[in-house]
């Protein structure tokens, strides 16, 4: 798609990268093993969707960034996020937040892990290439499954390290090649 939209050239070398980061998550995740796998197609739809819109995402911030102060692309982004989200939200659930003891973690959750963040990443994005920015991307399994380790006591096996030793050398080899 991005190569169809002329905004990056297809190479080889970048599909190979591509395969690699993918087998990496595949290890990484357990996905290789269905008994493992709890998710159906349902699941599987919505992991793609997911990865689509990430990458419409970049571009399209990528854009918006270019034009306006970063506070008005993700005041326009969350507004159509709301627009969107707010018919498939469980209203209730939804009012029900306002009421519980949990209340100032879900709003620093909300300020910290989505205001903030997402103001840095525009800021960034805006100086930074769209390939560059999915490269960085694809670190997101690996320190997903450090701070798991780190804060939740998970345990790696020697699979998921292999997957993460993948991931993170393909990253390299991709951005030490863009570079030189």
């Amino acid at each position: 798609m991005v190569c169809n939209l002329r905004i990056e050239q297809s190479t080889w070398f970048k599909w190979l990268c591509v395969a690699s980061v993918i087998i990496g998550i595949v290890l990484l995740t357990g996905a290789y093993d269905p008994a493992s796998v709890s998710t159906g197609i349902f699941g599987v739809a919505a992991g793609l969707a997911a990865g689509l819109s990430y990458a419409l995402f970049i571009f399209g911030f990528k854009n918006a960034s270019a034009i306006g102060s970063p506070q008005t692309v993700l005041t326009v982004a969350f507004f159509a996020f709301c627009l969107i989200l707010v018919w498939i939200t469980d209203l209730g659930e939804a009012l029900s937040v306002l009421t519980s003891p949990d209340v100032w973690w879900f709003l620093l959750l909300g300020v910290v892990g989505a205001g903030v963040s997402f103001i840095i990443y525009v800021i960034g994005v805006r100086r930074t290439a769209p390939k560059t920015a999915s490269m960085v991307a694809m670190v997101e399994p690996v320190t997903a499954s450090l701070f798991g380790v780190m804060l939740l006591g998970d345990q790696l096996g020697i699979i998921q390290i292999l997957g993460m030793a993948i991931i993170l050398v393909t990253i390299t080899v991709l951005s030490v090649k863009q570079a030189g």
